[in-house]
């Protein structure tokens, strides 16, 4: 499974680190890359992951999701 993940609120790189870990706590997430330019980041899971998951955890630290797209 993989996802793209449309971000708002990251301004800096610990912005990306405070995304990225918490990406990576979800179960079965193989990586997670985070981009601050383009306020997006990109899942890859072993299992499906619920997009309210994604949401419900990035938001738990602080930042807005405004969409996710299946890859």
């Amino acid at each position: 499974m993989k996802k793209k993940i449309l971000i708002e609120g990251m301004s800096c790189g610990h912005c990306v680190n405070h995304v990225k870990g918490a990406l990576k706590e979800l179960e079965g997430v193989v990586s997670a890359e985070v981009d601050l330019d383009t306020k997006t980041a990109r899942l890859e899971a072993t299992k499906d992951i619920k997009d309210e998951e994604i949401r419900s955890i990035i938001e738990e630290v602080g930042y807005e999701v405004v969409g996710i797209e299946s890859l």
